[in-house]
């Protein structure tokens, strides 16, 4: 199974939401590149803030988060895979640097998915606990086909919180790969808490000072409580340039069949 390892984001200011990871969030610099791109790491993930630039090429170009990176066993099998969820999808070859995988596919909505062997320049020996990404949300026209790209060529899994939906008629749907949620929400939803953004909607993070992380961030933005009614996470803030990051520490997400984790 492919494991989720790496974040795109087009930024005005990489220098400026690089220091703002620093300072909340624990994270650590990896690398820049000649042209501004700067890469920071919580340990296990790739985060890559790219100077948001004409020469990008990118279909899509607004600020924000904007693609993810799977970290694969055999490259030749997932092209395989996804050849036969996609016989007309493309396979487009990266520079295999630290702000790039080895090649990229698209999903089903034409959102870059970017596929490396190499676990996009983080080292073991920097793995932690806490603070770490633990979730990823998409907001998509048809989570069931997104589902199946995810489940089909990367093989994560479905987990319960997904069925659970399904049960009860909604078309949030989840997956998983043993270390990060994976949610994928109707675009168009009027459940409370809802925001309508268009692709990557936001990331969580896992913590285990909360009332701490919480103090500091309440000196410089606002700090907004998810509904209740929500299974995952605690808080929702805003980086300096607008990309919503949602804090837990108690409710944490489930990240694999059967199995939650929190930092209570």
């Amino acid at each position: 199974m492919a494991t989720l390892r790496y974040i795109a984001y087009l930024a005005n200011e990489p220098e400026k939401l690089a220091g703002f990871y620093r300072r909340f969030l624990g994270t650590e610099e990896l690398g820049r590149s000649m042209e501004g791109d700067i890469s920071i790491t919580d340990g296990y993930y790739n985060l890559t803030f790219f100077k948001k630039r004409p020469s990008l090429g990118e279909m899509h170009m607004e600020l924000g988060l904007h693609h993810i990176g799977l970290q694969v066993d055999d490259l030749e099998e997932v092209k395989g895979r996804f050849i036969r969820f996609n016989p007309r999808g493309m396979i487009l070859q990266e520079p295999n640097d630290l702000q790039h995988g080895e090649i990229r596919i698209h999903d089903p909505e034409c959102r870059p998915v970017t596929i490396s062997t190499s676990s996009f320049g983080v080292l073991a020996s920097k793995e932690k606990r806490f603070p770490r990404v633990r979730h990823i949300a998409y907001n998509a026209l048809d989570p069931e086909i997104m589902l199946q790209f995810y489940t089909q060529v990367f093989r994560l899994r479905e987990i319960p919180s997904s069925y659970q939906r399904r049960q009860q008629g909604r078309g949030n749907r989840f997956c998983a790969d043993g270390k990060t949620n994976l949610a994928i929400h109707p675009f168009y939803n009027r459940i409370e808490g809802h925001e309508a953004k268009y692709g990557i909607n936001h990331i969580g993070f896992l913590t285990n000072e909360m009332q701490a992380t919480m103090a500091e961030l309440s000196t410089v933005l606002k700090i907004a409580p998810r509904p209740a009614t929500r299974p995952y996470a605690e808080l929702r803030f805003r980086d300096i340039e607008g990309n919503a990051l949602d804090l837990s520490q108690t409710k944490g997400w489930e990240v694999d069949v059967d199995k939650w984790e929190n930092a209570a």
